[in-house]
């Protein structure tokens, strides 16, 4: 799991109160001068009426270099909403800000330039031109911005060097495996130099050794770009890997938005447990939950930073049993010790079990 910073500081999307409704008179339902329902309601009515609330109420914000990712089981919504996002479905309802601008109030001609020039779209099938060499393949986007050759050329050396694929320029698809391929798509979507990157289970077709590597892959690429990032995908070990938060969605609603650890914690209810109930705490808690105030002279305890993860700490711990000096800004705001680790594990595995008792009793 990684962290922003400051990305509470600047809101790069923000998707306010939208929904996607299927059927004979979708725009109907938002005749609502004179009389107020509550979304639970509408949707159920619209349910009843014989139409589908595909996305219903949707709302969030994505930060400046964030990777906001969003869950849920088929039929959820997730992938609805990603593409109500990009309009490559029509939202029938709301608001869709980028840099505070409406998307949804965009002419088709606006909306082609945005999404040639400020949004990348990656998809879990690759959909890479069999025709075409790697080169060729992630430079196509660039000729419908109507750059030059030589511009070309050049964008895709750079990104192709940067997913790993240097050497394979020549290559066709079907001479590619399936990682590369997706490397491919990856640095096709990037080519265009995207500040907003779209990502819908772009892993989820590859073996389980092959998608962790993407995820490593994928997590360095941020590293030196810092894109804001919208990923979709069902996976929660995927999106605690990747998330700075998250948020999950049930039958077109959102249930929780918060961090991995959050979610974890404190679900909101029991569908939200059912996600995180096999996730190890010692992946979500960080130094600086699991720490006690510093009682004396920490100058000759390792110190570690206040979000690495318990995981991570543990090692260290049986090399040190003084303890590790945590350090927030380069101040050393308490000590970890092997004591504090098992108190802090205990009470949230505690807290865990006392919400999935209530959770049980709320929906016996």
């Amino acid at each position: 799991m990684r962290l922003v910073e400051n990305s509470e500081q600047t809101v790069k999307l923000s998707c306010r109160n939208v929904w996607k409704v299927y059927g004979k008179k979708p725009d109907y339902y938002f005749d609502t001068s004179g009389y107020d329902i509550k979304p639970v309601e509408l949707a159920d009515r619209m349910r009843k009426d014989g139409a589908i609330p595909a996305a219903a109420n949707v709302s969030f914000d994505v930060h400046v270099g964030e990777i906001f990712v969003v869950m849920g089981l088929s039929g959820s919504g997730k992938s609805t909403v990603v593409r109500c996002l990009s309009r490559l479905v029509e939202p029938t309802h709301g608001q869709i800000l980028l840099d505070g601008e409406d998307l949804l109030k965009k002419t088709p001609a606006e909306l082609i330039d945005i999404r040639r020039h400020k949004m990348g779209m990656v998809f879990q099938s690759f959909g890479l031109l069999p025709h075409l060499t790697v080169a060729e393949n992630i430079a196509f986007p660039l000729k419908l911005q109507g750059l030059g050759s030589s511009e070309r050329r050049e964008r895709a050396a750079r990104v192709i060097e940067l997913v790993g694929l240097k050497g394979r320029e020549s290559s066709f698809p079907r001479q590619l495996s399936g990682g590369q391929q997706q490397r491919v798509g990856i640095a096709r979507s990037l080519a265009v130099e995207p500040e907003l990157w779209f990502l819908d289970e772009p892993f989820s077709a590859l073996d389980p050794l092959i998608r962790r590597q993407m995820q490593d892959e994928f997590l360095r690429i941020q590293q030196v770009l810092k894109k804001s990032i919208v990923f979709i995908t069902h996976d929660f070990l995927e999106a605690l890997r990747i998330a700075d938060r998250m948020m999950i969605m049930r039958d077109g609603m959102v249930v929780q938005i918060g961090t991995p650890a959050e979610l974890i914690v404190n679900p909101a209810d029991d569908y939200v447990a059912e996600f995180t109930a096999d996730v190890p705490l010692v992946r979500v808690l960080q130094a600086g939950d699991v720490m006690r105030p510093s009682d004396g002279d920490t100058s000759t305890l390792p110190q570690v930073a206040s979000t690495t993860t318990v995981e991570d700490i543990l090692s260290e711990l049986a090399k040190h049993s003084s303890g590790l000096a945590v350090s927030d800004g380069g101040h050393v705001v308490g000590i970890v010790t092997p004591q504090s680790v098992i108190a802090a594990l205990a009470h949230e595995a505690e807290a865990r079990h006392t919400v999935a008792e209530n959770n049980q009793e709320t929906y016996a």
